[in-house]
């Protein structure tokens, strides 16, 4: 089995990105979102994140079978060192590395933008996605009990952290 390429999305990729997240919606719980998304839709958050937020795809075989992004925790300008990321592999090739080396990139690319603090929230029944994070060093710092409702069933996520080095700052 090769190994996945992972690089910078671009406007040719949205498709492809916007298939596996509304199949995630469709089916899945790594999205607690209930309406799939348009093209439309899709296009506009790309471009929101042109001013330096990184959006990646994984490759295999030159087919896009993964994506991942970096995401504002907050708009307040204290929050500016930390970023919620965010992972979604296709089905069929969960379990190969995609997500792994999309987590790798997108915690370099972290450190590139001299962030201090990663977050990720993600179901408690996505035990995939859990480990993984566990394997890059994040750790469990809280519990939602049902906040969310998807599939008949209430949802509750955990949240995870991974702390990177302390950015020099000057107010």
């Amino acid at each position: 089995m090769s190994e996945p390429s992972v690089r910078a999305a671009t406007e040719a990729d949205l498709p492809a990105i916007n298939a596996i997240y509304n199949r995630e919606v469709r089916e899945g719980t790594a999205t607690w979102d209930l309406d799939e998304w348009s093209a439309e839709r899709r296009l506009d958050w790309f471009r929101a994140h042109e001013d330096g937020e990184p959006i990646l795809v994984a490759e295999l075989g030159g087919a896009v079978v993964g994506f991942a992004y970096l995401t504002r925790y907050r708009d307040r300008s204290g929050y500016r060192f930390t970023r919620e990321n965010s992972v979604f592999v296709d089905p069929e090739h969960q379990r190969r590395g995609v997500g792994r080396a999309l987590l790798a990139a997108l915690i370099e690319a972290a450190r590139d933008l001299g962030m201090r603090s990663l977050l990720a929230w993600i179901d408690d029944d996505n035990t995939g996605s859990i480990q993984l994070h566990r394997a890059f060093g994040y750790e469990q710092i809280g519990r939602e009990p049902e906040t969310g409702y998807k599939f008949g069933k209430w949802r509750t996520s955990v949240e995870l952290q991974m702390m990177l080095e302390r950015p020099e700052v000057s107010d």
